[in-house]
């Protein structure tokens, strides 16, 4: 911003007040209560009321309904959503009054840097679920830690917790190159694919965005990446620095050995540098999900937590929310949601399914984003194919205009029995029509596609 001459560090310190334009959004209301601890006076306001709008006012933090300057008060400095742009009333008033601006991410990097330990999850796919495994392997081993994620955690029956330990554990977003501005003791990099297309340019733009953030870590600190991804590993390539790698199919420091499946979840020894250090046992489904683990219990082997408490940590984590979610049953038929909006998350899904005895799997799919939509077509169309009846709802549009002029009536084209649909109840008619018992339906997106197994199920 042009109106922020000095660092955010500057400001964030007891007594000062704060206003955070888009407060309730999953990764503000955590924020804002971790300002209010650490003495700051903290207020915001948000288009909507919602849950975490009124936790947040029973915190004593005062939330304005709908966006205007008179908001801001006497506030020394803003903090905005990166969904806020330069246009909203609160930032142009803040600007007009010499009031510093700053973004979300670049107040998390600032107070991150008050923790020994800062744990960042990163990659195009996988965060929210590795960063709810380190969640659970942290809570297993009584390490008290401070918890962001960009989902709901079961366990914490949020997004968020703050802890008193020395560890703070995010979930790190690449898009605008947010994660840029974070401090980690340890960079998970999960996988690098080409996404967020919108805003890099393409697939060497996005692994210079993460050798970045690999570089962020101190000397002392760790970089854990996916020996078994191409793009991660490219992404790494001649980095003077050491990496600790995990993996199934290539050698790496941290292997899932032994492998195995029981009622069609795995099970595996986790073992670094040819010594076992922990014996996991999976609630939740899938190759991907092996991955996901080992880079969590390298994350945990990084700051000293015993694998005992990986094992209890694991043991116990079911899923967080919206990823392959059980909802409920319609007609005899198992609903699930996930939140798989790139075609390699729809084929790690997809694959997941291979040891669960459905008679048919029926895909509601919602794209999100135009951009995303175009720059990966083919590859949407590839993975669509494979479910056995593809119910596709219109593009999410998120940020996005349609100025590519495309929808998905395209990819039903495509696609031989597919069926595209306007609007979500025209998803949940065509699922009620076609759901039987034995069936699997999957709503799948990073939009509202979940609403249509909602509205599904209220039918029951």
């Amino acid at each position: 911003m042009m109106n922020n001459p000095f660092p955010i560090q500057n400001y964030i310190h007891a007594g000062n007040r704060v206003h955070l334009v888009g407060i309730g959004g999953v990764s503000m209301c955590p924020l804002a209560e971790i300002l209010q601890g650490m003495g700051l006076t903290v207020q915001g306001s948000d288009i909507s009321n919602s849950k975490s709008v009124q936790h947040l006012t029973e915190l004593g933090i005062p939330v304005s309904i709908g966006h205007n300057a008179d908001n801001l008060g006497d506030c020394d400095f803003v903090i905005r959503t990166a969904a806020v742009h330069d246009n909203n009333p609160e930032i142009a008033g803040a600007i007009a009054r010499g009031i510093p601006v700053y973004e979300r991410a670049q107040a998390l990097g600032a107070i991150m840097q008050g923790y020994p330990n800062a744990l960042c999850v990163s990659g195009t796919h996988g965060k929210t679920t590795t960063t709810s495994m380190c969640t659970h392997i942290f809570m297993a081993a009584e390490a008290d830690p401070t918890v962001m994620i960009g989902g709901t955690l079961p366990l914490l029956h949020s997004g968020y917790r703050v802890g008193a330990g020395n560890t703070i554990i995010l979930e790190s977003c690449e898009y605008c190159n947010s994660f840029l501005s974070f401090f980690p003791t340890v960079a998970v990099i999960l996988n690098v694919e080409p996404d967020h297309l919108d805003f890099f340019k393409d697939l060497e733009d996005i692994q210079r965005s993460f050798r970045r953030f690999a570089q962020l870590t101190p000397s002392s600190g760790w970089i854990i990446a996916n020996a078994d991804d191409p793009g991660a590993m490219g992404a790494l390539h001649a980095l003077d620095r050491p990496v600790f790698t995990f993996g199934i199919d290539n050698p790496a420091d941290c292997m899932a050995v032994q492998l195995s499946y029981e009622d069609s979840f795995p099970a595996f020894d986790v073992v670094i540098r040819g010594e076992t250090y922990a014996h996991v046992a999976l609630q939740v489904h899938g190759k991907h999900n092996v991955l996901n683990a080992l880079a969590a219990a390298a994350s945990a082997y990084a700051l000293g937590i015993s694998g005992s408490a990986v094992e209890r940590g694991l043991a116990t984590f079911t899923g967080a929310g919206r990823r392959f979610e059980f909802k409920g049953t319609y007609h005899g038929a198992d609903i699930f949601d996930d939140y798989a909006h790139h075609p390699d998350e729809l084929h790690a899904l997809l694959d997941s399914l291979n040891e669960l005895n459905y008679n048919r799997v029926i895909l509601a799919f919602q794209p999100h984003t135009y951009t995303r939509t175009a720059a990966l077509f083919d590859d949407f169309v590839q993975e669509l194919r494979r479910a056995d009846t593809a119910v596709i709802a219109e593009i999410y549009a998120a940020r996005e205009a349609n100025t590519l002029g495309i929808s998905s009536n395209d990819l039903c084209r495509k696609i031989d029995g597919s069926v595209y649909c306007s609007t979500l109840d025209k998803v949940t008619d065509r699922l009620a029509e076609l759901a039987c018992p034995g069936d699997l339906i999957l709503t799948v997106g990073a939009g509202d596609i979940y609403r249509a197994g909602e509205k599904l199920l209220e039918r029951e």
